[in-house]
């Protein structure tokens, strides 16, 4: 059996087992999610994981850091399914031989985050790189995930879509994930890029506000991938399957669409795979 060590990395939703007579029987009862922040800061993680269990008596230990140390871990066979949302990256996972069946099957959308003042005009810009090129000019402090998740990498896609960049002093790289970093902008009065499913969550507390979205390029599609049993003998592929059929099952296809209703008063991700 594999071992797997998992250091500095916050473990997330374990799972109890299932009572007796809930599920059947499992020969490998743990499964290793290496997932993103952004759908644990949510809470949609563990209202899937919960269901999950109810339904199966797997247990799931849920990493969650940014998509990029994800793939990492897949990449080193200390996880059995990735949920991420970096397409560039995945596609290269699959390609280089360490995951398969990639499959996109939900979405939400990323929104420009700053202070209700907005010093930097940028509240009413449509295109996103038009919003990026107003903060590199206007000398706003603009705080990065800074940490290679999916955020980041659309984050570096803008600037680059802006031909801006910030001044040095005025750039942050937190190295956190989305909430943390959604709380340090509050706290310096800055701009930041994050999922809006996580801004949802945190709206009622957080001093930011949103400044510019819906631009096309604002998309941010979540995808699974299956890590390759073949490179790593000891990845829980019958756990990591059913795990994976369960998140393109109609049961979660609804559970996801409800999410976020009542909590934060509109859907929070959607569905986009032809649920089975």
């Amino acid at each position: 059996m594999f071992k797997r060590t998992i250091a500095g990395l916050c473990l997330a939703a374990l799972i109890s087992p299932a009572l007796a007579g809930e599920a059947k029987p499992v020969k490998n009862r743990t499964i290793m999610l290496a997932t993103t922040t952004s759908v644990r800061d949510t809470g949609l993680l563990d209202l899937l994981i919960e269901a999950f269990r109810e339904k199966s008596g797997y247990l799931v230990k849920a990493i969650a850091v940014g998509s990029g140390q994800a793939m990492q871990l897949g990449r080193t066979g200390e996880a059995d399914l990735l949920w991420v949302h970096s397409p560039d990256d995945e596609k290269q996972f699959v390609a280089d031989g360490y995951g398969k069946d990639r499959t996109t099957f939900m979405h939400n959308d990323f929104v420009v985050l700053g202070p209700a003042s907005d010093p930097a005009g940028i509240k009413g810009e449509k295109k996103a790189a038009g919003a990026f090129a107003k903060l590199a000019a206007s000398g706003a402090l603009f705080i990065s995930r800074g940490d290679r998740s999916g955020t980041h990498k659309k984050e570096l896609k803008l600037w680059e879509a802006a031909k801006a960049k910030p001044a040095a002093d005025k750039y942050l790289e937190a190295g956190q994930g989305m909430a943390a970093v959604v709380g340090m902008a509050g706290e310096k009065e800055a701009y930041t890029l994050a999922d809006r499913s996580t801004y949802l969550s945190l709206e009622k507390t957080s001093s930011l506000r949103i400044v510019s979205e819906g631009d096309e390029a604002l998309l941010n599609r979540y995808s699974l991938i299956l890590v390759n049993a073949e490179k790593f003998p000891g990845v829980n592929t019958e756990g990591a399957k059913a795990f994976f059929d369960f998140l393109l099952s109609k049961k979660t296809k609804k559970l996801v669409e409800n999410y976020g209703r009542e909590k934060y008063g509109r859907q929070s991700f959607f569905y986009d795979h032809k649920a089975r």
